[in-house]
């Protein structure tokens, strides 16, 4: 599986270790950067996970700044984007199968590494149940294009 990752300065330790993990479990990663914790903004990081995930070069995104929600913020202003920020391995599951997430969102300063490979574990190995949940999704990605 390919996955973009991105992060901010502030989840740069926490994306580094991540990115070691996924390549153990033999993913191909996509490292968009950053390359060192100097201060940075997170919607220029968002932006390049979520081009790949939109232009199929990737599978999956992961974006990981201080708390997940900046990035989740700027990750679902780009079109086909389905961003969740989870902190526990039950809502990462819940968003594959409910929410059809396509980028994952953690945040450096609310888990740790051993939580975060939990939650990737999950979020992975879920996927997406449509039925009910199908008809929901289609009418918030509807959205995208009102004005």
């Amino acid at each position: 599986m390919n996955i973009a990752v991105g992060s901010d300065h502030a989840g740069f330790h926490l994306k580094e270790q991540l990115i070691e993990y996924l390549i153990q479990l033999g993913h191909e990663i996509m490292d968009t950067g950053v390359s060192s914790p100097t201060r940075c903004d997170y919607p220029d990081y968002a932006k390049k996970v979520c081009t790949k995930v939109q232009s199929n070069e990737a599978d999956w995104g992961l974006l990981i700044c201080g708390t997940g929600i900046g990035m989740s913020m700027a990750a679902n202003k780009h079109k086909g984007i389905r961003a969740a920020v989870v902190s526990d391995s039950f809502c990462a599951a819940a968003t594959r199968n409910h929410n059809d997430a396509n980028v994952l969102c953690l945040g450096e300063r609310v888990i740790g590494v051993g939580i975060a490979r939990q939650i990737i574990d999950s979020w992975l190995a879920s996927s997406f149940e449509g039925g009910r949940h199908a008809a929901r999704v289609a009418k918030f990605m509807s959205t995208e294009t009102e004005v």
